[in-house]
C-alpha cells in the first residue's frame, strides 16, 4: 500500500509542483515531494486508512481524518486544493492497481471505522456551539465586506444592510424570511427599516433563540417566528427573502419552493435568494453529503433561474459574492482554532464522549477548510438573486440606489 500511494502521490506533486509537501507512515518512513518548504505533511497512522482513502476517495479520507487515522500537519488548505487533481491521478491508476486496492478494501472492511451514528447532524448542535465561532449576530451565512478592515460583526450587518436596500424596504411593510436562522435578518431590518416580520425555521434551537430574544428585547410586534417547514407558511407579504436556506432545499424541491414564494408574496412584490451555487450540475461531495449536508444540494444559477421563471418569478439582476464568502469562512475557522479548547468541552458535555468530541471538531475543521477553499478556487459561488413576483415596470431603472449614501 505505501508503494502505491506513494505512486499516486509523486503524479500528484509533478502535476502540482507549486505546492511541496511530504508523506509520513505509521512505521517512520517519511519522504518530502516537491521543491521548496514544506505547505502541509499528510501522515497515515494506519495501512487501512491508505486502504479508504484509495478506494473511497473524499469519504475514505474525510473518515479517516476525523476518526484520527490521517493526520495533517500544516496547511490544511493547501491539502484540499489538489483534491480536483487527486481525483485526476486516481482515475488513472491501472486495472490492475484498482482490483488489488478493492481486494484489500474489502477484506480489511471490518477494521474500518464507518460512520460515526452518534455524531448530531448540522443544526442539531446546540446555539452554545455556534456561538463560540459566530459573530454576536450569531449569523451562519456570508458575510459583505466593504472594506479590507471589515470584522465579521461589522461585515454581516453590511451584509444584512445590503439586502434591504436591494429589497428597498420601507417602514410598515411585512417581510416574510424563509430559514431565518437565529433571526438576524429580521432583527436588522426591523430595528433599522421599521419592517414587520415573520420568519420560518426548522431548527428548534434556533426557534427558542429566536423567541427568547424577542422577549428580552421587546420585539413581539414586529417580529414572529415559525417552528415549520416552509412548504407551511401563510400570509402574503410586501418583500421575501431566504439567506442560506435554499441550499437545503434539494434538487427535486426546487420547484415547490418557488411555488410557495410566488403564493406568499405579493404580486409585483420584490424578494432576493441568497444561496450558494455552482457553475454545473455536478453530484454533491459524499462526504459532505452523508456528514455535513444530508440531502442538500449546490444549484448552478441557470437552473434556478429556469426554475423561478416556471413559477412567474421575474429575475432582474444577480450577484456573486464569492471571495465575501472565503473571507467569512476564515474568520469562522480563527474563531473556532481560538476557541477549540471550548468547544471541545461543549461538545464533550453535550455528547457525553470525549473522543466523538475530537473527532467533531476534526470533522468540523475539514468542513470549514474545504468550504473556504471550494469559495478561493473558484468550484463554488454565492448569488444573491433579485427578482419579483410578475413583471414589475416600477423598478428603479438602474441599481444605485443600492449603492448611494
Amino acid at each position: 500500500m505505501q508503494k502505491i500511494i506513494l505512486n499516486v502521490l509523486q503524479k500528484l506533486s509533478d502535476n502540482f509542483p507549486q505546492t511541496p509537501f511530504g508523506v509520513e507512515f505509521w512505521d517512520g518512513t517519511a519522504k518530502k515531494l516537491g521543491q521548496g518548504s514544506e505547505k502541509f505533511r499528510i501522515v497515515f497512522k494506519s495501512e487501512s486508512a491508505i486502504k479508504h482513502i484509495l478506494s473511497s476517495g473524499s469519504l475514505g479520507f474525510g473518515q479517516e481524518y476525523m476518526v484520527g487515522n490521517i493526520v495533517v500537519e500544516g496547511n490544511l488548505q493547501a491539502l484540499v486544493a489538489l483534491y480536483d487533481q487527486w481525483q485526476k491521478v486516481a482515475r488513472g491508476l491501472s486495472l490492475a492497481t484498482k482490483a488489488r486496492i478493492l481486494w484489500n478494501r474489502v477484506s480489511s472492511r471490518g477494521t474500518i471505522v464507518g460512520s460515526k451514528k452518534n455524531i448530531r447532524r448540522h443544526y442539531d448542535i446546540g446555539n452554545d456551539f455556534y456561538s463560540l465561532w459566530l459573530d454576536p449576530t450569531m449569523t451562519y451565512s456570508c458575510a459583505y465586506f466593504k472594506s479590507e478592515n471589515d470584522g465579521l460583526e461589522t461585515a454581516q450587518n453590511n451584509k444584512y444592510e445590503h439586502i434591504c436596500r436591494k429589497l428597498q424596504l420601507k417602514a410598515g411593510e411585512s417581510l416574510v424570511d424563509i430559514g431565518c436562522g437565529w433571526g438576524g435578518m429580521m432583527f436588522y431590518a426591523a430595528k433599522n427599516y421599521g419592517v414587520k416580520c415573520v420568519g420560518y425555521t426548522l431548527s428548534k434551537n434556533q426557534y427558542d433563540y429566536v423567541n427568547e430574544k424577542i422577549k428580552k428585547e421587546n420585539w413581539s410586534d414586529s417580529i414572529k417566528i415559525c417552528l415549520d417547514d416552509y412548504r407551511k407558511a401563510i400570509g402574503v407579504f410586501d418583500k421575501f427573502v431566504s439567506i442560506g436556506m435554499f441550499e437545503h432545499v434539494g434538487k427535486r424541491y426546487q420547484k415547490n419552493f418557488f411555488e410557495t414564494v410566488k403564493k406568499i408574496l405579493k404580486p409585483k412584490g420584490i424578494g432576493l435568494l441568497h444561496t450558494i451555487g455552482s457553475l454545473a450540475d455536478s453530484p454533491a461531495d459524499p462526504w459532505f453529503t452523508k456528514y455535513i449536508f444530508p440531502g442538500g444540494y449546490i444549484p448552478p444559477l441557470a437552473m434556478v433561474v429556469d426554475n423561478m421563471n416556471k413559477a412567474s418569478l421575474a429575475f432582474y439582476d444577480v450577484e456573486d459574492l464569492r471571495p465575501h464568502y472565503a473571507r467569512t469562512l476564515d474568520f469562522w475557522i480563527k474563531n473556532f482554532e481560538n476557541n477549540t479548547a471550548a468547544v471541545k468541552k461543549t461538545l464533550t458535555a453535550k455528547l457525553r464522549d470525549q473522543n466523538q468530541a475530537d473527532q467533531f471538531i476534526r470533522m468540523w475543521r475539514l468542513y470549514l477548510n474545504a468550504s473556504s477553499m471550494s469559495f478561493k478556487t473558484g468550484a463554488n459561488r454565492l448569488y444573491q438573486i433579485l427578482f419579483s413576483n410578475g413583471i414589475n415596470d416600477n423598478l428603479p431603472l438602474t441599481l444605485d440606489y443600492i449603492y448611494r449614501d
